[in-house]
């Protein structure tokens, strides 16, 4: 992945560095990193969103085990400048930027962390189609729904899933979500 840093510019990539950091610190569910990506590449930059993730990865582990180890910022940057020799400089200065503005504030728990190894739910969405015909039937005319969740996975990259259910799958599915809906109420 360091190799890959020396691509992204210095504000990309202090942008990343902060995106990290509120995610570790529960105040966004993830980074999104297609997005940025996408805006990397509107800018000229070639980089596609697999070398992205991890990076993305990587600095957040770094930052997760540096809070973790309540290291200092000078023993971030001694510790980094140690183990990667590769490292570019102008990413090393954010990172040391970014530690020392709000390195202090990412809150290492138990909780946080079994949590975390699951993903976070971040949005939904569904619209209802027909299928009207294809290449091997004329007239097919059923209803489907497509539903897709955006999940930030536990390093904090968000992704997306889709899939597409019957009408009676949608109804069980809907169910199931009043259900749960009835047992949060008598939480």
């Amino acid at each position: 992945a360091a190799d890959k840093i020396n691509l992204i510019p210095q504000d990309f990539f202090a942008e990343l560095c902060e995106q990290i950091i509120q995610h570790l610190n529960h105040k966004i569910p993830g980074v999104n990193t297609a997005e940025l990506c996408q805006r990397i590449q509107t800018s000229g930059i070639e980089i596609n969103i697999g070398d992205l993730a991890k990076i993305t990865n990587t600095v957040s582990f770094l930052f997760s085990t540096a809070a973790r180890n309540n290291l200092s910022t000078e023993e971030l940057v001694t510790t980094l400048g140690n183990a990667v020799s590769t490292l570019p400089k102008h990413a090393v200065q954010v990172i040391r930027h970014v530690w020392n503005e709000q390195g202090k504030s990412i809150s290492v728990t138990e909780d946080a962390g079994n949590m975390a190894i699951v993903g976070q739910f971040v949005d939904i969405k569904w619209k209802l189609g027909v299928a009207m015909s294809s290449d091997t039937c004329r007239s097919l005319k059923y209803p489907y729904v497509t539903v897709t969740l955006k999940v930030a996975d536990p390093s904090g990259q968000i992704t997306d899933k889709s899939f597409e259910m019957t009408i009676p799958q949608f109804k069980n599915f809907f169910r199931q979500f009043k259900e749960m809906a009835a047992v949060l109420e008598t939480v």
